[in-house]
Parts: C-alpha cells; sequence; structure tokens
C-alpha cells in the first residue's frame, strides 16, 4: 500500500533535489521565509501545497480537523494550532494567513449532526467518539448565525463557511495577529474550496458573502 508513496517521492527528489538542488541548500542554510500561513482541513482530498502547486518553503501549513482556530487561551495546555500560528506570526513573519475550508467536510459534518439529532439519543461505543466532538465545538456558536430550515444551500456548506467566518473571528483575540494586522503587515483571508466545481470562493467582509476569486484573470 505504501508503494505509490514511495514512488511519489522518488519522483519528488528527481524533481526538485536534482532538478533545482540550489533552492533546497538555500532552504538548508537560510531557512524557510514562507510568506503565507494556510490553515487547512486534514482532509484527503484538500492539500494546500497541491492545491496552490507550491514548492517547498512557500507555505507554512497547519492541518486540523475542520480547518478550525481556537480562541486564544494561553493557559499552559496543550495548544498545537495556537503554538503554529504563533511561530507562524512572530517568528516566521508570515503576510498573510488563510483559512480553508471545503465543500463535504467530515469535520462539519460531525458539527451539523449536534445541531439536528435528538438530544436524548444513547450513543453506542461504535458511535462514540472521545475527541472530535469536543474539537469541533468550537465552531459551534455558528448555529446562532444560521436558520437551520433554509433550503436555499445545504446545511452542511452554510456551515462550512460560517465556520471559516468564526476561525477569523477567533483569530482576532490573538493579540499579536491584531497588532500585526493593525501595522498593515498581516492579511486574514477566508478562503472555501468547492469540491465539486473546482473553485475558490474568498469571504467578502464587507458585504458578507463568499465570492468566486478562481475565475479572476490570472
Amino acid at each position: 500500500m505504501t508503494d505509490s508513496l514511495i514512488k511519489g517521492f522518488k519522483n519528488f527528489k528527481k524533481h526538485y533535489y536534482e532538478r533545482d538542488r540550489s533552492t533546497i541548500m538555500s532552504l538548508v542554510k537560510d531557512g524557510q521565509k514562507p510568506k503565507t500561513l494556510v490553515i487547512a482541513c486534514s482532509d484527503s482530498r484538500v492539500d494546500p501545497a497541491i492545491l496552490f502547486q507550491a514548492k517547498p518553503g512557500e507555505i507554512f501549513a497547519i492541518r486540523n480537523v475542520a480547518n478550525l482556530v481556537p480562541e486564544y487561551n494561553p493557559d499552559g495546555g496543550l495548544h498545537g494550532v495556537s503554538s503554529a500560528i504563533e511561530y507562524a506570526v512572530r517568528d516566521l513573519k508570515v503576510e498573510n494567513i488563510i483559512i480553508l475550508g471545503h465543500a463535504h467536510c467530515g469535520g462539519i459534518s460531525a458539527l451539523c449532526k449536534t445541531f439536528t439529532e435528538d438530544k436524548n439519543k444513547i450513543e453506542t461505543e461504535e458511535t462514540k467518539r472521545e475527541f472530535i466532538g469536543n474539537w469541533v465545538n468550537i465552531a459551534a456558536k455558528v448555529k446562532n448565525n444560521i436558520n437551520l430550515n433554509d433550503k436555499n444551500e445545504s446545511l452542511q456548506h452554510i456551515v462550512e463557511k460560517e465556520s471559516i467566518k468564526n476561525s477569523i473571528k477567533n483569530l482576532y483575540t490573538f493579540p499579536w495577529v491584531l497588532k500585526s494586522i493593525k501595522d498593515k503587515k498581516l492579511n486574514i483571508f477566508g478562503w472555501w474550496f468547492d469540491l465539486e466545481n473546482g473553485e475558490i470562493l474568498s469571504y467578502d467582509d464587507k458585504d458578507d458573502k463568499f465570492l468566486n476569486i478562481s475565475k479572476k484573470d490570472d
């Protein structure tokens, strides 16, 4: 089952290490200097490096279930996402942060079920999850912003987009993120990847809409 991965690595080595070794050596000697942090989902269909055809050193990526950003909470706990954001902003000095959500997200699907399922339903050992429920609850407050009976768009897609907006709000709770934004050293974007149509929609906070940016001229 790993043969395809080994073949892929050999292809990567051939194209990057043999054809552009000077770039690789520069990354080794001078370290990474990515301009963009992408906070993406762990979903195997949404790899930011593949989606954006990025080369080594171009993107600093954080991947987790449902591409969530928690609120700022320096309580001494184990905060993997927050520590990676801190490193990207304070040490790497990235200029952009992109929250990259996507259609048909399993984590958001799990969150949607908490909005619609019977609260008295008894969980079994087969259905119970020890970590996912608490994690996706980071975005639970988006329920206050949606109409569960709205049929204009699937609940799944609505919550996926609202969760992106919620993660943007949570980014603003990090004081050094907010300072970098105010100093005009950092830009925040919320993007949603439409899996079926191969399009990227970007959140426009002025009109509170997601607009298609993948059709823009190069």
